[in-house]
């Protein structure tokens, strides 16, 4: 399954944004939230929330991407931030704050790359993974290919 670029990047603004509100105190509830988001997108980026959002807001307003990605990356990026809020709501709930403060923390930055500089640190994860067990996967093709 190849997907737009562009939603898992709209997806990780989204992200950042939820990440910094739960560090300024909106805590487990976000975390939560969060987690089900992260949850769902892992089974099939398709399904994700925030993807629907970009294909029914934003990419009918968009030019077509010139370029397209494989989904796993992107799935395991999303497994990837689904581990760091679990440890971020088990330190909540284990009442050890700085535990579940450098999870967010961490999560929020990579989402952060992600949304700011189109560096997903997950997908690259991924990728590298690939080569190293000698099955490199192009991080984009061309649409159309």
């Amino acid at each position: 399954m190849l997907i737009d670029p562009r939603a898992p990047r709209f997806a990780a603004a989204i992200t950042t944004g939820v990440l910094a509100v739960a560090l300024l105190g909106g805590g487990t509830p976000l975390l939560i939230v969060q987690a089900v988001v992260f949850a769902i997108t892992a089974a099939n980026p398709r399904l994700g929330p925030y993807g629907l959002l970009y294909r029914l807001i934003l990419a009918p307003r968009l030019t077509p991407p010139t370029e397209l990605e494989p989904a796993a990356p992107v799935r395991f990026a999303q497994v990837v931030g689904l581990i760091f809020i679990g440890v971020a709501l088990v330190g909540q709930f284990a009442g050890v704050p700085v535990l579940a403060l450098a999870a967010t923390g961490a999560a929020l930055a990579a989402a952060f790359l992600n949304a700011a500089f189109d560096l997903c640190l997950g997908c690259l994860g991924y990728l590298a993974l690939r080569r190293l067990l000698g099955r490199p996967l192009a991080a984009r093709v061309p649409a159309g290919s």
